[in-house]
């Protein structure tokens, strides 16, 4: 009785709570609603480089989740193939994103900031390493079971102006060509080069369209780097063609990096919005291969981690053999094991490509991309 009195003796002290608190509530909804209109997200596709750790959870051979990866800058391996961060991370960082997760990590369901569907061993086609791999054609299925979670959490127009807003990376095409020469298949092996790569990039520019068609509007890309003389393929361009590089892949890889510029170049001109980023990697690590002092390495062709002529034998911490050779100095190398590179060295790339001159041709910079709405 006595607490019903004290209500209906301050009424206007009650209609003034009730008013204060619903004031509270619509200004964190606003808040709120203020900080996904702003938000940038980075969704992330490709191969070893830029795989955050997805093949961790599904049956592969193609693994970094072991000592000693991951050791200068997480101390743990992460499944990053490499000491360190990758381009994905730093790109991240760059633009004030979280560290992107694997999509395939337990439990990881908030897609705002993007997330990082890359799979160790990808090519744009299917048969590239798929009884090891997570191709592109799945790596886009997973996106859109994500654009399909944020239209359900944040309503249609909220989810379709963050993927509009934001940027989606890619790296991917070098298992393609690789796969020439490091499997015994022959699938592809009466294809000539120009037919070979028209059907990776046709595969490729499919894999745009659709993601346009999702609301994808800012694609970030990278040439495909030099296979030639990495230390996997110098091994096998000695044991297969008694070669000290694997130059027969060469042609296939310079002839892609023209085909994906011009492809891009086509895109911005069809497709309204469309907006793109394409940085030289290849010229980047071909550079720090012949000339590594130049840019503050000791040694451009042999890994600092792996087993066999130049540690290139995909066998860094011990996974295929119980001998592997690790580095004293890991910051002297260009590249970490058989193929992959030092965090050092990716981080150089975004230090020189995040915020240099838009190109003629319609290339953007990362930084440009991610400040667009």
């Amino acid at each position: 009785m006595h607490l019903i009195m004290s209500k209906s003796k301050n009424p206007t002290s009650t209609c003034l709570l009730i008013i204060i608190t619903i004031w509270i509530s619509l200004v964190n909804e606003s808040q709120c609603c203020d900080q996904i209109k702003n938000k940038r997200a980075l969704f992330v596709f490709g191969d070893s480089l830029f795989d955050a750790g997805n093949n961790n959870y599904f049956n592969t051979a193609l693994r970094a989740n072991y000592f000693p990866y991951g050791q200068t800058f997480f101390n743990y391996p992460t499944g990053r193939f490499s000491n360190g961060r990758l381009i994905p991370d730093f790109v991240a960082e760059y633009a004030k994103l979280p560290l992107i997760p694997p999509y395939l990590h337990p439990g990881y369901v908030d897609y705002t900031s993007g997330v990082n569907f890359a799979s160790s061993g990808a090519g744009v086609l299917i048969e590239t390493h798929q009884q090891y791999a997570l191709s592109l054609k799945i790596q886009v299925d997973y996106f859109k079971n994500v654009s399909k979670l944020l239209r359900q959490k944040l309503g249609d127009e909220e989810a379709i102006s963050l993927l509009s807003r934001a940027v989606y990376l890619f790296n991917v095409g070098v298992n393609d060509y690789m796969s020439l020469f490091d499997s015994n298949s022959t699938t592809f092996q009466s294809f000539t080069t120009k037919k070979y790569v028209g059907m990776v990039i046709g595969n490729l520019s499919s894999v745009i369209e659709e993601i346009y068609e999702i609301g994808g509007r800012k694609f970030g890309f990278q040439t495909v780097r030099p296979i030639a003389c990495v230390p996997n393929s110098r091994v096998i361009a000695e044991e297969k063609y008694n070669k000290s590089c694997l130059d027969q892949g060469t042609p296939f890889v310079l002839l892609h990096n023209i085909q994906l510029s011009k492809l891009l170049k086509k895109l911005n001109t069809q497709l309204k919005g469309f907006k793109y980023s394409l940085n030289d990697y290849y010229t980047f690590l071909q550079q720090r291969i012949n000339h590594p002092s130049k840019y503050g390495f000791k040694e451009g062709m042999v890994g600092c981690c792996g087993s066999g002529p130049y540690q290139g034998v995909f066998n860094c911490g011990g996974k295929r053999g119980k001998e592997y050779f690790l580095c004293g100095n890991v910051s002297d190398h260009v590249f970490f094991d058989s193929s992959h590179s030092t965090e050092r060295v990716y981080q150089q790339f975004i230090e020189q490509t995040w915020s240099k001159k838009p190109t003629p041709n319609g290339s953007y910079n990362l930084q440009e991309l991610f400040k667009w709405n």
